[in-house]
């Protein structure tokens, strides 16, 4: 069955729950392995993006909560007992005086060396947007640490003066945090242990793409203005371009090709990197040690995409089971394949089968965010929301497809 057959299935049907639409012969996956959990004591919280991340040394998912103006507040669940606490406000815990506000955090968390979780910040507001040089304006991004058993941020500085932060990753091995910045697209390498601090240049113009990513080897990559991937090579400590641009469908608008990737899920077992891309194409990426791996077109992220809208599908999430299939939910910003419905896809890059396991209205779950957030049993993370008439409220997503979870 097409994924634009599921249009005339649930035609006229009132959707106030999940629904199984596993058609495939597979043992289904219910309600049981699927939970929304609350963020508490937060009532002014609108929105996560793709601030989230797995502590394996504390076994915490580490998430940050944002008005979307001027509070973000730090989370984390503990997955051993199923408690999320709210640790208080970035800015009071970052020590960040007035003219420092941050307005959210866009870059993931990510798990340091030392045991700490890492972040950078964003300006995500209008006084960012037109105002950099104005008082009242963006004074730049900053690179902080959490340290999820003693609770204790650490403001590491600010990175290029006007500039948000857009997405972090970090080398296990040295602690080197890189990062890309907004407006200007600047690629930076920030060594926290040495304090030092180094501008590779930009490389992007009118679009900031906002996901990046490492490989096992600690090398980073991101994507340039030609849609090439762009390998920051630690050995050498220089950058090495793609001769080709990432995957996209035929006639794909300019728009839905700079943008970039958006979001992957490593597969160290099998060599692996999966990433989608604005473009809404799954690729496989085979990283090697020196230059640039290849890449393999896996296709679209679901069957419709063959035939209408190609680039219309939103993916900013991707997760991989223990049962190497991906999982991703698709909708948010106004794209979706079933109409006013956020779904909930498996993909089994095996055999490229694309299975719809749930449909949602809106209301209940309008966007998901988040990569590679995986706990040591298994259980996926997204960081959730839904949009009601009024606001929208943020939430944790725990997703199991072998087993059931609980909050």
């Amino acid at each position: 069955m097409k994924i634009k057959d599921f249009k005339f299935l649930f035609a006229g049907m009132v959707c106030c729950c999940l629904q199984v639409v596993n058609t495939f012969g597979q043992a289904s996956i219910t309600k049981a392995n699927i939970a929304f959990i609350d963020y508490p004591d937060f009532p002014e919280g609108e929105s996560t993006w793709d601030d989230i991340g797995y502590s394996t040394k504390f076994n915490k998912v580490v998430a940050g909560v944002t008005n979307h103006k001027d509070k973000v507040a730090l989370f984390d669940y503990d997955v051993a007992t199923g408690k999320m606490t709210n640790n208080g406000l970035m800015q009071t815990l970052g020590n960040l005086r007035e003219f420092q506000w941050q307005a959210k955090i866009h870059s993931k968390i990510k798990e340091g060396p030392d045991g700490y979780m890492y972040f950078a910040t964003d300006g995500g507001e209008s006084r960012e947007e037109y105002l950099m040089d104005h008082p009242a304006g963006y004074a730049g991004g900053f690179f902080m640490k959490w340290h999820p058993q003693t609770k204790k941020l650490v403001n590491l500085g600010m990175g290029l003066q006007y500039e948000s932060i857009k997405d972090i990753d970090i080398d296990p091995e040295s602690g080197k945090l890189y990062d890309i910045s907004y407006p200007q697209v600047h690629f930076t390498v920030y060594d926290p242990a040495k304090n030092t601090f180094k501008d590779m240049g930009r490389l992007g113009s009118a679009h900031v793409p906002r996901v990046m990513f490492t490989d096992w080897w600690g090398d980073c990559y991101y994507v340039d203005w030609r849609q090439r991937l762009v390998k920051y090579q630690k050995s050498n400590d220089s950058l090495v371009f793609a001769r080709n641009s990432v995957p996209a469908f035929e006639g794909t608008p300019g728009g839905k090709i700079i943008t970039g990737i958006t979001a992957y899920a490593k597969d160290q077992k099998n060599g692996v990197i999966y990433f989608v891309t604005y473009g809404a194409k799954i690729v496989a990426f085979y990283p090697r040690k020196d230059g640039i791996g290849k890449m393999v077109d896996l296709g679209g992220v679901a069957d419709s995409a063959k035939n209408i809208d190609a680039w219309g599908p939103y993916v900013p999430n991707l997760n991989i089971g223990n049962n190497g299939k991906l999982y991703y939910i698709v909708g948010g910003h106004g794209n979706f394949i079933i109409e006013n419905k956020t779904v909930l896809m498996e993909f089994d890059p095996a055999t490229k089968k694309h299975t719809l396991i749930y449909q949602y209205p809106v209301e209940e779950l309008s966007e998901a965010t988040g990569s590679d957030t995986k706990d040591k049993d298994g259980n996926l993370y997204f960081a959730g929301r839904k949009d009601l008439s009024s606001r929208s409220i943020p939430f944790l997503i725990k997703f199991n497809p072998g087993k059931n979870v609980k909050k």
